[in-house]
């Protein structure tokens, strides 16, 4: 909030104003429109989906001439049709023809910064600068496309972490980002997850709404009261904070809605609920779970899942333990030891396995709503907004499913030919963020553009678009 709009907020009624808020907040966990609603009726559209996948610390990129790059390189040998994985890509072998593997796509506004400072910009594509004064973000890709088809299911998006919440400005626990470039907090906790879609209690929800509609009724109030005596710079503020009021007023008709709205019916017995990332690998199988059946009952069509966080930071950096690894940011640093290319690299090969497991159970649960598989009709992201040891370029991506909606797969989009930026890192070495690029990366925005336009929206540009990306 701009610093001549606090005189507004002291004018207005303190306590109303935290109420307000406080609803105002909550009020995203009851949006959209019921999965019965859609899913019934003839001429209906099959749904679409997108569900968008982050991981940090960038991937093995070793120089053609070190021993472990046939091994350990994470993109593959190849292009177009003709591309072998190497083994830190091997578990995405059974779903080749399911998956396509990019290259030579990153931010322009992010490539001469630092890629532990990149997460948050991921699905925007924003010039965020480099310092806390400068951080403004944008619409995340699946908020805007959620802008677009909330309406039709219970949750207008699902957003997840393994650390919860928003995290701080480039150190992010979230890649959702509202139209105002505002984070939307993350959930974390399974049995929230599961309790969000499937467990509902009637009378708290219907007393929540009635104490945020009266909320946002006494905020309407005072604040017509306070514009009279306001100068026309401080009613421009107002009017700016009141355009969040009257969102959360949509959000709160939306709610009533699906008050008696019965929940989908699913059975939670093979799920571990109360799992945490102390059990990695039953962590991370548990929360794609509850994606699927997200996508499968119609709660939402649209999921962001930020596997781990830059830096080291916080929970997510110690799913490595899974393979017997301490630290996953810290294999990242240590590839011109011994094995350690091999090290990463096996990291990298685990988050495939249990991504790849997860992909292969969309397949293999039919669409309830029309033809083919879940996985047919969604589109995959899956990625990371660094490369090799923290270079913002080269964006390391797999794009998988929406057969359905006109999607070719089986192949490698090589864009970055044999110019891709590479090689390890020791104390002492310049880092290679901040070397001068030897190839121009096209925007990933381009691809964000054939992405929409696969889900049926008819647009031209997203962010820093240039075109659409052709091949996809």
């Amino acid at each position: 909030m701009k610093p001549h709009s606090q005189s507004i907020l002291r004018d207005l009624d303190r306590r109303r104003f935290l109420i307000g808020a406080g609803w105002a907040l909550a009020l995203p966990m009851f949006e959209s429109f019921s999965a019965a609603k859609v899913l019934a009726g003839p001429g209906r559209a099959q749904p679409k989906r997108l569900g968008c996948f982050y991981f940090p610390d960038g991937v093995p990129m070793p120089l053609p001439a070190d021993p472990a790059y046939q091994d350990w390189a994470w993109f593959p040998h190849g292009n177009g049709r003709e591309f072998k994985f190497t083994k830190c890509m091997e578990p995405l072998e059974p779903l080749r023809e399911e998956l396509t593997v990019l290259s030579g796509l990153s931010h322009p506004a992010g490539r001469v910064v630092h890629g532990h400072n990149n997460a948050d910009q991921f699905l925007t594509g924003a010039a965020t600068g480099t310092g806390d004064m400068d951080y403004h973000n944008a619409i995340s890709l699946d908020q805007f496309y959620a802008g677009h088809v909330g309406d039709q299911t219970r949750f207008a998006s699902l957003v997840m972490s393994t650390d919860g919440g928003t995290g701080t400005a480039r150190g992010a626990h979230t890649v959702s980002f509202d139209r105002h470039g505002r984070a939307i907090p993350a959930e974390n906790r399974p049995k929230r997850i599961f309790d969000l879609l499937f467990v509902k209690n009637d009378a708290d929800a219907a007393r929540r709404l009635a104490l945020s509609q009266s909320a946002l009724d006494d905020l309407l109030t005072d604040a017509r009261r306070l514009r009279r005596r306001l100068s026309s710079h401080d009613q421009g503020s107002l009017d700016e904070y009141l355009q969040s009021v009257r969102e959360a007023e949509i959000r709160v008709q939306k709610a009533k809605q699906w008050l008696h709205t019965p929940l989908p019916q699913v059975d939670a017995d093979p799920l571990n609920l109360e799992i945490t990332p102390e059990e990695p690998r039953q962590y991370l199988r548990t929360m794609f779970e509850l994606i699927v059946l997200a996508f499968k009952t119609d709660s939402t069509r649209v999921v962001t899942y930020q596997i781990g966080r830059e830096n080291g930071i916080g929970i997510s950096d110690h799913l490595s333990r899974a393979i017997g690894f301490p630290a996953a940011h810290q294999l990242s640093h240590e590839t011109k030891q011994p094995d350690g290319w091999k090290n990463f690299g096996t990291y990298c090969r685990f988050l495939h396995e249990e991504y790849g497991r997860f992909v292969m159970q969309m397949k293999n649960t039919p669409e309830p709503a029309g033809e083919g598989s879940l996985l047919d009709n969604s589109l995959l992201l899956f990625g990371s907004a660094s490369s090799a040891f923290h270079l913002s370029r080269n964006y390391p991506l797999i794009l998988a499913g929406g057969k359905n909606l006109g999607v070719a797969h089986g192949r490698y989009l090589n864009l970055a030919g044999n110019k891709a930026q590479a090689g390890g890192w020791k104390p002492g070495d310049p880092e290679p963020w901040t070397e001068q690029a030897t190839h121009q990366d096209l925007p990933l925005s381009n691809l964000f553009v054939s992405m929409l336009q696969r889900l049926g929206l008819e647009t031209g540009s997203f962010g820093d678009s240039t075109s659409k990306l052709d091949g996809v």
